[in-house]
């Protein structure tokens, strides 16, 4: 059993502004007395006969929020986050006029928030699993614990009471404290922290950076930290307040502890992680791609041509990546290399692979990226994925390019150019004439859509080889983004297209005919609502092993992932 989030001190939930249903978040209570008077009058409205109710069902027991917007806000939109227990409300602030995510969740009465707290504390001394528990649901384990310490306190409650106390135990001992509706709320790409009794601030799908009404006191805040970093299998301290992790669902931390090195307080960044990846269809959805690129990587995947994602933070790069390689063959070897698992693909045939940073009093043993890399050339791998370059793995990576491994991986770049030369800098340092090797470079950029921000491929470049005369790299673009109309254009010419047709002996309508038969593919999923990564992978590793049955299926294609 986890340990808990935080203190539930602070932990009241429902609604940060004051009024006569909910006491402020943070107001430090005494600790939980229950004299007899106020048991019995508590008890008489609350005692049941049917025994423990059993899981909260919002059809049935109706929503524990009750969320009424401030005054001097405007509401915009609002979603459950988990049905009947976390609500969030997008509403605007008159006074300054930004829109801010409101999160209400149930709100306690004051003995139920007592009662929280004596719980809190006796679960801690009761919660030591045994093999049976150890095999059980977490929740169901936490929940029967409960139900013992209520029989032992000799209390009867409300079912609503019951499903209030289960909701911030569960919040707290099994998940992320006042932060777990954010980690569940799948329209946040980011949360963060910027110290104490700042709000926390979001960056959401449809509302891009946002202010939150949720903000933490400094032991709150500190505790919360700790427990971000245990999970993650880290160490935080004053004397090591900096770190940077992967959470147990896979999403990217960063955090600095205490007022060693950020002077407001503990800080937090997590970059949260999508569990089921973007697919091809989806991009072409998104407009990140359209189709006929998609088309593009298709067959330079299926021919063995390496690629190189590149663009700013937050442009899609490790998404687009993750994207195209379900178009890998169904068998080939895959070794994947990362500092943090972001890549997830459906191949049995896969190594996926992380880096490792320990230290222990006296010694370091770190396995970066460069060992994890030369460790793989020796698996004979079909495909390597690197999840980034920016060090000297970047000499391995294009040496296994050069001695004929089929590369995919993403760099921090402005453009083709800047690309270029930074591989060719301290401290990439690829020599020139092994760039070759590199057939293709994809710009992503995060740009902007009348007042929305969105994921674009700004070009597909091939490099061509080196211009004899000068030395440089001579780049042909296939694709380009066209901003006004929110297009991309085919330039009619691709060196990796005329070597596949050269490698396969196909003539140009031959070669024609395999392009529209992946475009039809690619536009039947997404016709269809085809959008699951395992159901596109398995239609594409399909389409590979049987393509005569994927076309016979085309009006259908639900079909073959029955």
């Amino acid at each position: 059993m986890q340990g808990a989030a935080s203190d539930p001190k602070g932990e009241r939930g429902g609604t940060p502004f004051n009024n006569e249903t909910a006491v402020t978040a943070g107001r430090d209570l005494p600790a939980a007395r229950f004299s007899p008077a106020r048991l019995l009058d508590y008890l008489l409205g609350s005692r049941k006969d049917n025994g423990t109710p059993g899981r909260y069902d919002p059809a049935t027991h109706g929503p524990l929020v009750d969320a009424v917007v401030p005054a001097g806000y405007q509401e915009i939109s609002r979603y459950w986050i988990t049905e009947g227990l976390a609500l969030a409300v997008v509403a605007r602030n008159t006074r300054t006029n930004q829109a801010e995510y409101l999160l209400f969740e149930p709100v306690l009465s004051d003995f139920e928030y007592e009662l929280l707290e004596r719980l809190f504390d006796d679960l801690r001394d009761v919660l030591i699993l045994d093999d049976h528990d150890l095999a059980s649901d977490r929740r169901v384990v936490l929940a029967g614990k409960m139900e013992g310490l209520l029989v032992e306190y000799g209390l009867t409650l409300a079912d609503a009471s019951v499903f209030r106390l289960r909701y911030y135990l569960e919040r707290n001992f099994l998940g992320w404290s006042r932060i777990d509706p954010l980690m569940k709320d799948s329209r946040i790409e980011d949360i963060s922290c910027d110290g104490t009794g700042i709000p926390l601030f979001l960056y959401h799908r449809q509302h891009q950076n946002i202010k939150t009404n949720i903000r933490f006191d400094e032991p709150a805040l500190n505790s919360l930290a700790i427990t971000l970093a245990q999970r993650s299998g880290k160490h935080v301290s004053i004397g090591s307040p900096i770190v940077d992790a992967t959470l147990p669902d896979g999403s990217r931390l960063q955090l600095t502890f205490g007022t060693e090195v950020t002077t407001r307080g503990t800080s937090f960044t997590i970059r949260k992680f999508r569990e089921t990846p973007f697919t091809p269809v989806e991009l072409i959805e998104t407009n990140t791609f359209d189709v006929d690129e998609l088309v593009y990587f298709w067959m330079a995947i299926e021919n063995n041509k390496s690629l190189l994602f590149i663009g700013g933070t937050a442009s899609g790069k490790t998404t687009s990546l993750n994207a195209v390689a379900l178009f890998i063959p169904p068998l080939a070897k895959i070794v994947s290399i990362e500092d943090t698992r972001e890549i997830t693909l459906y191949h049995e045939n896969w190594i996926a692979s992380v880096t490792r940073e320990t230290s222990s009093e006296g010694s370091t043993n770190t396995i970066g990226m460069f060992e994890l890399l030369k460790a793989a050339m020796r698996q004979r791998p079909e495909f390597i994925l690197v999840g980034e370059v920016r060090g000297s793995e970047a000499q391995t990576l294009f040496q296994a390019m050069n001695t004929g491994h089929t590369t995919f991986s993403t760099m921090h770049a402005g453009g083709v150019d800047a690309a270029i030369h930074r591989l060719g800098s301290e401290p990439l340092n690829v020599p020139r004439n092994m760039l070759q090797a590199l057939d293709v470079i994809s710009v992503q950029a995060l740009t902007h859509r009348g007042r929305d921000r969105v994921r674009r491929c700004r070009e597909i470049v091939e490099l061509a080889g080196i211009d004899p005369l000068t030395g440089n790299l001579q780049v042909n673009t296939v694709f380009e983004y066209n901003p006004i109309p929110d297009t991309f254009s085919y330039s009619g010419r691709s060196r990796i297209y005329a070597e596949i047709m050269e490698y396969r002996g196909w003539s140009r309508t031959r070669f024609n005919e395999e392009l529209q038969t992946r475009r039809k593919i690619l536009l039947a999923m997404q016709d269809q609502g085809i959008r699951d990564y395992r159901a596109v992978a398995r239609i594409i590793q399909a389409f590979a092993i049987e393509p005569d049955r994927v076309l016979a299926s085309l009006d259908d294609l639900g079909e073959l992932i029955r």
